[in-house]
This record gives structure tokens, C-alpha cells and sequence, in this order.
């Protein structure tokens, strides 16, 4: 190890603080720049836990995926807080550089998607946008594949003896997850019992906290473009806010928002 390692040459910040390039002289396309860029580091931090916690889940050691599951939502925190940070920029602002952005658009953030992916939220339609990068579009096809968290998590509830479907573990995992009665009791049972299994509790409420804080991010992420262009279409033909409210409608783990009801 060499002893005159600087601390720009650790974090590599040359290539880091040049991967800046803005396409037009006006003043608030840095500020568009850096916050994509520093939330899609963030998202590859969150996949880094959110797959070890995964892994912790299924090795059925939870208290490393307790920890890892925290920091998500600590990120999650710091990802939110940064539209607060872009909703500084006005309309005005936002229309003198936006043509510079050609068809790129956040729609093809394939962290996001594998975010999702991870958390559930499988659908395989939104992989055509990734056909042209066989790299990424095959690593999202790896994850349109895996078993997401939840299904770790509902995997481990019947190896802790509860009634889940057998059809639920064995299923297709490029398939969307649909919510179970059978599920929800098997949940409910842990929820009505949360001394005798403490950490099915705690779990469960990790994976609501992460649940929670993305709809934060969604919402505001919605609202920072409503503020920004209202409703025009997104840059690359995303159907801008009107596909971010309805991505607000879909759930990741709806059996444990469904049992709050019934508790």
C-alpha cells in the first residue's frame, strides 16, 4: 500500500469532479447535473445494502440486514432532501438548458430500476428502454430474475414455520408481486405477537420504513417536476408527472400496509 496516497487520489476525485459537463453556458445546468449525479451514487450505495441485506435475510442472520436496512432509509433521507435542493431552479431557468438534455431523461436510470426490481416493483416492459446498452440491459434482466427482498422475507416467514403459499415461493420472479390473504395472516400473526417474534416485527417495519421514505421521494420527485415544467411531457418522451403519480399508487410490501386495517 503505497504511503503517499493522497485523499483526491483514494476517492479518485479527477475523474469525479470531471464527469461534470454541462451542455450550455447557462448557470443552473451544474446544479441539474450534480444532483443526478450524486443521487445516482447514492442509489448504487442503496443497492449495495439492499442486496446485502438480502443475502443476510436468506442466511437467516437478521441483525446485519437490521443495520443495512437502516442506512437505506438514512440515504433515502439524503435523496429526498436533494429536490428541495433542484426545486431552487425556476421554469425560466429549467427552459434556457433544456434542449441541451437531447432524450436523455431520468426514466432511463437503470439504478432506479434495479432499485425497484430489488424492492418488487418487476415489470419487464421497462427494459426496452435499456436494448441499446447490452451490459446494463442484461444486468437488469439478472434482476427482473432474482427474488426480490420481500420474497427473501416471505421465504424466511416459512422457514419460521408460518403458513405462506407454496406458490409464493416457488413463483415466477419476473412476474409483478400480487398481494395474499394468506400472506397478510401469516404477517399478522407476527404483528399480533411482536414480543415472541421480535425480529419478523422489526423486519417488517424495516421493509415499511423503505417503503415509506421511497413514496417520499416519489412524491417529491412528482412535485419538483410539476413545479418545474407542469405537465409537459419528460425529456425522452417520459409522460412526465402523470407517470409519477401513478407509480405513488403502487405499493412494494401491500400486505404490510394492508394489515395496519385489520390489527
Amino acid at each position: 500500500m503505497s504511503k503517499s496516497l493522497s485523499y483526491g487520489q483514494y476517492l479518485q476525485l479527477d475523474k469525479v469532479l470531471g464527469a461534470q459537463g454541462p451542455r450550455s453556458d447557462e448557470h443552473d445546468e451544474l446544479l441539474f447535473i450534480v444532483i443526478h449525479q450524486s443521487s445516482e451514487l447514492w442509489m448504487k450505495l442503496c443497492l449495495h445494502e439492499l442486496r446485502g441485506a438480502a443475502a443476510h435475510i436468506r442466511g437467516d442472520d437478521l441483525e446485519p440486514a437490521f443495520k443495512m436496512l437502516s442506512r437505506v432509509g438514512r440515504i433515502q433521507t439524503q435523496m429526498i432532501q436533494a429536490w428541495e435542493i433542484l426545486a431552487t431552479m425556476t421554469p425560466f431557468d429549467y427552459s434556457r438548458f433544456r434542449d441541451a438534455l437531447g432524450t436523455s431523461s431520468g426514466f432511463q436510470s437503470h439504478q432506479y430500476r434495479q432499485i425497484e426490481f430489488l424492492l418488487g416493483a418487476k415489470n419487464a416492459r421497462t427494459l426496452e428502454v435499456f436494448e441499446s446498452a447490452p451490459a446494463v440491459h442484461a444486468e437488469l434482466v439478472e434482476a427482473l430474475g432474482t427474488p426480490s427482498l420481500y420474497d427473501e422475507a416471505l421465504a424466511l416467514l416459512a422457514r419460521r414455520g408460518f403458513a405462506i403459499p407454496a406458490d409464493y415461493l416457488t413463483r415466477d420472479w419476473t412476474q409483478g408481486y400480487e398481494a395474499s390473504a394468506e400472506v397478510e395472516a401469516a404477517w399478522l400473526a407476527v404483528y399480533r405477537d411482536a414480543e415472541t417474534y421480535w425480529d419478523l416485527y422489526e423486519l417488517g417495519e424495516k421493509l415499511v420504513d423503505i417503503e415509506y421514505r421511497l413514496q417520499q421521494w416519489r412524491f417529491a420527485h412528482m412535485k419538483t417536476v410539476e413545479r418545474i415544467i407542469g405537465f409537459k411531457r419528460g425529456t425522452g418522451g417520459s409522460a412526465g408527472v402523470a407517470y409519477l403519480v401513478k407509480a405513488l399508487e403502487r405499493p412494494f410490501f401491500p400486505e404490510l400496509l394492508s394489515l395496519r386495517t385489520v390489527i
